[in-house]
């Protein structure tokens, strides 16, 4: 008890912070509980009838859960499990009529901080994957052709260095003509400035969304040579984004090794329809380690806003065809 409600205290004085030394103080502080209990009980012989204040310390991690690392607090509790079995096993008969009571004892001890520990954990991990898709969910709204949320950071650090620089000329603080090294240096941003204008008329939202997100960059190759995604509307977009999250699943529980390839073209002539108003984009979901069976109905409703799909089955893994039909950017 007394460990219990000095942990909550001493973090709540110092801000939701346990150090390591602390950690390692109160590890050692559980340690001693657990021992002077086996200690008490030893000439007992029935763990499951006489543990008491060793049964506790499971609980007592529980508001460790949230302030330090996982495997930190998963350590602790596997330390605790496997002292309560060798003990067990060292002092007391395991029978048919005593093993259950052992059983439900060693359970109450370390469940409680295994499952705190658990549940935690996912929370964080879903926590993490809805920020980063909050994050890409931005690049729905943007034109045909932008630049990326880290371009822009970097435009802004050209935009400032550019600034000091005309100034620094207007103020009279750099000389006329330039000297060599500050020529260079203004050579140098020009050039920057003009790479990241090229670059912005040939990226599209959906480049962005891919190569800015920790969750899709590492499963998801896109190939766009033409740009046709940026002609996708918003609903589409958000519909195509949406599919391929749901494909690709959990990271922690999904297949080692799995793909998708995004591909978006080519527009025939074929595709377009009557009197050239709107054109159609295949877009095709090459998968490597998803199966059909495995795809949620949610991933078939995210799609379906996206345009008419067609599902086929190419080495074990789906691949899905969806025509999204868009304004003929020709007639806008």
């Amino acid at each position: 008890m007394a460990t219990f409600i000095g942990t909550a205290v001493l973090v709540t004085v110092r801000g939701e912070r346990l150090t390591t030394g602390v950690f390692a103080v109160i590890g050692v502080v559980l340690a001693v509980v657990v021992t002077l209990d086996f200690v008490a009980i030893w000439p007992l012989h029935d763990v499951g009838a006489y543990a008491t204040s060793s049964v506790a310390v499971g609980f007592g991690l529980l508001p460790i859960v949230t302030l330090r690392p996982v495997r930190e607090v998963v350590t602790a509790t596997a330390l605790l499990f496997v002292a309560f079995v060798v003990m067990v096993a060292l002092s007391t008969p395991v029978t048919s009529d005593s093993g259950p009571q052992q059983i439900t004892v060693v359970a109450l001890a370390v469940l409680p901080s295994a499952i705190a520990t658990f549940a935690v954990h996912r929370f964080r991990r879903m926590v993490q994957v809805e920020l980063d898709r909050v994050l890409v969910q931005s690049n729905v709204s943007q034109p045909r052709f932008a630049v990326g949320m880290l371009a822009s950071d970097e435009l802004a650090r050209l935009d400032l260095a550019a600034e000091k620089l005309l100034d620094g000329v207007a103020n009279g603080d750099v000389p006329l003509p330039l000297s060599p090294k500050v020529a260079s240096q203004a050579a140098s941003l020009a050039t920057e400035l003009r790479l990241h204008l090229i670059e912005g008329r040939r990226e599209t939202w959906l480049h962005h969304a891919v190569t800015e997100s920790e969750y899709l960059g590492r499963s998801v190759a896109l190939v766009d040579p033409s740009s046709l995604a940026g002609l996708l509307a918003p609903a589409q977009r958000d519909g195509l984004l949406q599919g391929v999250w749901l494909l690709l699943g959990d990271s922690k529980s999904r297949a080692p090794g799995t793909t998708i390839q995004l591909t978006l073209g080519p527009v025939t002539a074929a595709s377009q329809s009557f009197a050239g108003r709107s054109v159609c984009v295949p877009v095709v979901l090459s998968t490597t380690g998803i199966r059909r069976n495995r795809v949620t109905p949610a991933t078939w409703n995210a799609l379906e806003r996206a345009g008419e799909y067609v599902v086929s089955t190419h080495e074990s893994s789906v691949k899905i065809s969806v025509n999204c039909i868009v304004d003929n950017p020709a007639e806008a």
